[in-house]
């Protein structure tokens, strides 16, 4: 079994978060500032997804609170069919919607400059996209073992 990354996904910076081998927990990753240069972004993905053995993919879903999709959706597609031929790894997206003010909130008595406190936030928005979806895999073959 390969280990699972998400990605929480924003213009420039990337909230990166990985499951261990047996995809049952989820640690923050570090962030991954978006180059100008296609090649490098490519380079990155290519040797994290080899080097951490990544069987899969989950991207933050940016929703608009009512449920319909913005132009943020239109980017974020883009970028999952990129990061999909680049990798050769299917990209599942994972409804984002509050799981930033999730990450504020647990950082609410964080004490370093703002850059850090972004930057733990992205990872930390990852790491609950990350649980949330464990969580669903974890109970769909809950149920798929109980049916047989």
């Amino acid at each position: 079994m390969g280990r699972i990354l998400a990605i929480d996904f924003g213009d420039r910076h990337l909230g990166l978060a990985l499951s261990d081998p047996l995809q049952f927990t989820a640690q923050p990753y570090g962030t991954y500032i978006l180059k100008e240069n296609e090649a490098e972004n490519r380079a990155f993905f290519q040797k994290l997804v080899e080097e951490k053995k990544v069987e899969e993919i989950v991207l933050s879903w940016p929703l608009r609170m009512d449920g319909s999709e913005g132009r943020r959706a239109e980017v974020t597609r883009e970028f999952a069919t990129w990061l999909e031929k680049v990798t050769g790894r299917k990209v599942i997206f994972w409804d984002e919607r509050l799981t930033t003010q999730q990450a504020q909130r647990k950082l609410e008595g964080f004490k370093g400059d703002y850059r850090e406190k972004k930057r733990r936030e992205d990872q930390l928005a990852a790491v609950i996209i990350l649980e949330a979806y464990l969580e669903k895999k974890r109970h769909h073959a809950d149920n798929t073992t109980e049916d047989n």
